[in-house]
């Protein structure tokens, strides 16, 4: 006779359900639910789970998707911290402070708002076939705090964030018609993870109150499987299933459990004898998985589902639980982070807890599945939850793409709370990250737990010491952190810092991208030097681009781009709306060029672990930070296109140094080549190939290095390019572009000529850095004038408070109080004849840092005539002012170009500035040179301090 355990384990392995239990039976509770707002907060003492609400929702869903909740108005009070109060004192936003047209500048505004306690009540029946086993209700996605009445008794209370609430309701539930009765309340309380931490702050995900998930009660026998949790060991070919049997029965029990794994290899069934006790029992049963066992990576995301039986001898019932993981190891070692033996470099961006539709996260797998798909295609290999946990989907779709994921307890304890000073949220923290591990610890792409995001508190560090040192004692699957950006403990496994970037928080104009000539030639060994840990650069990026207000109308969920609004009808009244598109474009081009800087000094630096973008997309709270080259849904912008993100962010990435970017034709060009290659194995004789292309595209040079096979897990050399400039005539913009087998690069550099050609007629422009009466009388008689501001000598309200830079703006303007940059690069005509001697694009590209950077910006609202800039400056959304770099303009009989940029000072290290210089000159002395728009002497005097 064949055994019936191994019939039924062979039906459950044939069904292939992902689901991490298999209960006995279900009863799903989604669907009409009824409601009731408690703004009181009466519901309790006034016992409303004996009442009927009156209105109805549908879950799973919150309080603002059945459209419910208050209007949004002065009134609300918001969850996250303000730190710019214009919204409130400005005239400018007077407009939006009214009912009837309210809206908000600094996240996206939902279209209701409710804190506090909510109330959910279904009838259910019971089956008579459950009388004899267990019953759980499960809530997945519950915001927040929820409490439980089932008919009269109160059945409890749980306020875990990132997991399932699970209540365990033998004894309450017996066959037949019972009222289930939900008090959920998104209050901060006595626990507090910080205001602003994105698993409850409105900046993202907004504070919702609902249940977002699987909601349903399931029947287990009373002999059942708590958990499971599994160790893999790829070097010893096995995995150990540590098992928490419960047994609610009033007797002891004996059972078979029986383990199976299902995946790309079939390993052979398991069973052990057990006898388990009233209570609980854990068991760790050792399971070969094979000698051909396949490994779980990014490149191989290859996965096993174990099933484990769990049969009483007895009663003759089982239980069937199943859960995912995957053969791998995650380590650190001799400074570097290693996965399955090989060296891993992190490429990642950050998930805020973005959910612009909805408003809270999503648990289908479909969605996430979609999100780690165009992180792939972007070359990214890695994502952070930015202080939430995200939900089982999320960790089943980067199982299955082969993403790594840096999971957080939900927490940002600073601004409204500390930590390790023994405040509630210490022992909450301990509790959610038990719950966190319980229920995700199987998965493979759970690779990284850390606290959450930037503490505060004098005893932190010893906090959060014991905490990492409990978690590494207790679970080795995964490496953790104290927190992301800081603090640096010894303890920890790797450092999330803030100190590798181009730009630094608090930085401004002095940062390395706006202070310093553009090169390739640097990397972060000096900032890392000395210490011991991997390093993941932390919350690289955030580079600003313009609002685009197409997205507008994407926005039909919850949430409205009201802010979008906002800045909309600025450029309107500004008289500038025909520029949005402009202005979204050439500012999207600076912003992925500074990516691109950031990304690659992150792979030039010898060792180092990876890098974390804020962000790949859009984060629409904190004052509106439009970082991503994606918007907030995850969709592109159109000024890069995943193809050409994945040529400087991949697995391989062919590098070059290059000690500047702008050369004089009697030089010679050099650049030492080299690959970042995290790839999956050796490249075997690669030869790699390069060639210099002009502006048409039209190969002008190329060569090939030395052929080299290139190792796995390091950066390689490869070479020096080199070449004399000398057949270089004329200005022109070139690019370097190196491939290494399929792996493609490339980086613009401009080439000048040395020595000028004579300029005849250059003797009747008159260059003067300051508007005297000698100068102005000049104009008005018929006189040519460049008038060459020297930086910092504009007055306020001519744009000498407009602070400039060569980068867009860091994060924003509002939330940083106002640092510098102020703007977000440059848009001109690359064909206008001003620049025809100074190649140009229609956005910034690098031949411009050094105007940039010895430019003040001219405000153009004070003239009376209709200036039209050469070279116009973006403003920042919020002012929206229309500025120039480069503008001309008729002065009595005169006519009058005005350069924000000082082109003498210093002019003989500055090759950028004298060819721009003698381009100006060169268009001021022929016949195109003939503005329309008029201004006034007194106009051109106003200018300067």
């Amino acid at each position: 006779m064949k055994n019936p355990l191994l019939l039924l384990l062979a039906a459950v392995l044939f069904a292939g359900s992902c689901r991490q239990q298999e209960p006995a039976a279900v009863i799903d509770l989604s669907g009409s639910w009824r409601f009731a707002v408690d703004p009181g907060d009466k519901g309790v003492a006034e016992k409303w789970y004996l009442k009927k609400p009156g209105e109805t929702v549908t879950l799973p869903g919150s309080v603002a998707s059945n459209g419910k909740g208050e209007e949004i108005s002065l009134r609300t009070k918001w969850t996250g911290q303000i730190l710019d109060s214009s919204f409130f004192l400005s005239p400018v936003y007077a407009p939006y402070r009214v009912p009837g047209n309210f809206k908000i500048p600094f996240w996206l505004q939902p279209v209701s708002h409710y804190v506090g306690a909510a109330w959910y009540q279904k009838q259910v029946v019971v089956p008579p076939a459950w009388k004899s086993g267990t019953i759980v209700l499960v809530l997945e996605r519950c915001h927040w705090e929820s409490r439980l009445w089932i008919d009269d008794r109160e059945a409890g209370m749980r306020n875990s964030l990132g997991t399932p609430h699970r209540y365990d309701l033998t004894g309450f539930l017996s066959p037949g018609k019972h009222t289930l009765t939900l008090c959920v309340d998104n209050r901060i309380k006595e626990i507090d993870p910080g205001m602003n931490a994105h698993s409850i702050s409105d900046h993202t995900q907004t504070n919702w109150n609902g249940i977002a998930g699987k909601i349903y009660l399931e029947s287990r026998p009373l002999l059942s499987i708590r958990s499971i949790r599994i160790f893999p060991d790829y070097l010893k070919n096995e995995a150990t299933a540590q098992v928490v049997i419960s047994n609610q029965g009033e007797e002891s029990a004996d059972a078979e459990l029986t383990l199976a794994a299902s995946g790309p290899t079939h390993p052979g069934p398991v069973t052990t004898p057990v006898t388990v006790s009233p209570g609980e029992k854990t068991i760790d049963v050792t399971y070969p998985m094979g000698a051909d066992v396949k490994l779980w990576s990014e490149f191989h995301p290859d996965l096993y589902q174990l099933t484990a039986i769990l049969a009483n001898r007895v009663s003759g019932t089982a239980d069937t639980s199943r859960t995912t993981f995957g053969m791998r190891e995650i380590k650190v070692d001799n400074g570097q982070i290693l996965l399955n033996g090989h060296p891993l470099f992190l490429r990642g961006t950050l998930e805020c807890a973005i959910f612009p539709k909805t408003g809270y996260p999503s648990t289908a797998e479909e969605e996430w599945l979609r999100i780690f798909q165009i992180c792939r295609a972007h070359g990214l290999n890695h994502l952070r939850f930015h202080s939430w946990c995200p939900p089982e989907a999320a960790f089943a779709a980067a199982d299955k793409t082969g993403f790594y994921l840096q999971v957080e307890c939900s927490a940002w304890a600073n601004q409204s709370t500390s930590l390790g000073d023994g405040k509630p949220f210490d022992k909450y923290l301990y509790e959610e990250s038990e719950r966190m591990v319980e229920a995700y610890g199987n998965h493979p792409s759970f690779c990284m737990m850390a606290y959450g995001n930037e503490p505060r508190g004098k005893n932190q560090d010893k906090f959060l010491t014991e905490f990492i040192t409990h978690w590494k004692v207790k679970d080795d699957r995964r490496l953790y952190l104290s927190g992301a950006g800081w603090p640096n403990l010894e303890v920890n496994d790797y450092l999330s810092m803030p100190e590798p970037r181009i730009q630094r928080w608090g930085e401004g104009v002095n940062s390395l991208i706006n202070s310093t000539p553009p090169s390739t030639d640097y990397d972060w060994s000096s900032r890392i030097a000395g210490i011991t840990q991997p390093v993941i650069s932390h919350e690289i990026g955030q580079w600003c681009v313009y609002p685009d207000f197409k997205e507008i109308a994407q926005y039909d969920g919850v949430l409205r781009a009201r802010n979008f609004e906002i800045f909309r009808e600025s450029l309107e009244r500004k008289g500038m709306a025909h520029l949005a598109d402009s202005f979204l474009l050439a500012s999207g081009k600076l912003q992925a060029l500074c990516y691109k800087a950031d990304i690659e000094a992150a792979l030039r630096t010898p060792r180092f672990g990876g890098f974390q973008l804020l962000d790949l997309h859009d984060f629409p709270g904190q004052g509106t930070a439009l970082v991503g080259v994606l918007n907030a849904f995850w969709n592109e912008k159109g000024y890069i296109s995943p193809e050409e993100f994945r040529r400087f962010c991949n697995s391989t990435v062919p590098l070059v140094r290059m000690k500047k970017m702008v050369f004089l034709n009697d030089e010679t060009f050099g650049a030492e080549t080299e690959v970042a290659h995290f790839g999956e194995a050796q490249m075997k004789n690669c030869s790699p190939r390069w060639k210099i292309t002009g502006s048409q595209g039209t190969a002008v040079l190329e060569g090939e290095l030395p052929a080299a096979s290139i190792e796995p897990g390091r950066n390689t050399r490869l070479g020096k390019i080199t070449f004399p400039l000398s057949r270089f005539k004329t200005p022109q913009k070139l690019t370097l572009e190196l491939q290494v087998e399929k792996y493609v690069n490339s980086w613009d550099f401009w080439v000048y000529p040395a020595r000028q050609e004579t300029m005849e007629g250059k003797e009747q422009i008159r260059i003067v850095q300051v508007p005297d009466e000698e100068t102005l009388r000049f104009l008005k008689e018929g006189g040519v004038v460049l008038l060459n501001l020297k930086k910092g000598s504009l007055a306020d309200g001519a744009g000498g408070e407009v602070k400039t830079g060569f980068s867009t703006i860091f994060w924003n303007t509002a939330w940083t109080r106002g640092q510098a940059p102020h703007t977000l690069g440059i848009l001109c005509d690359p064909g206008h004849p001003a620049l025809a001697l100074f190649p140009s694009q229609y956005h910034t590209n690098w031949q411009w840092q050094d105007a940039m950077s010895h430019a003040g910006t001219i405000l153009l609202s004070g003239f009376t005539g209709e200036v039209k800039p050469i070279v116009r400056v973006i403003d920042d959304w919020f002012t929206n002012r229309p500025l120039a770099l480069i503008f001309e303009a008729r002065v009595g009989k005169g006519r009058l170009l005005v350069s924000g940029v000082d082109l003498e000072t210093g002019a003989e290290s500055r090759p950028e500035a004298r060819q721009l210089l003698f381009s100006l000159q060169n268009y001021m002395r022929g016949p195109h040179f003939n503005p329309s728009a008029e201004i006034t002497p007194e106009q051109v005097a106003r200018l300067i301090r």
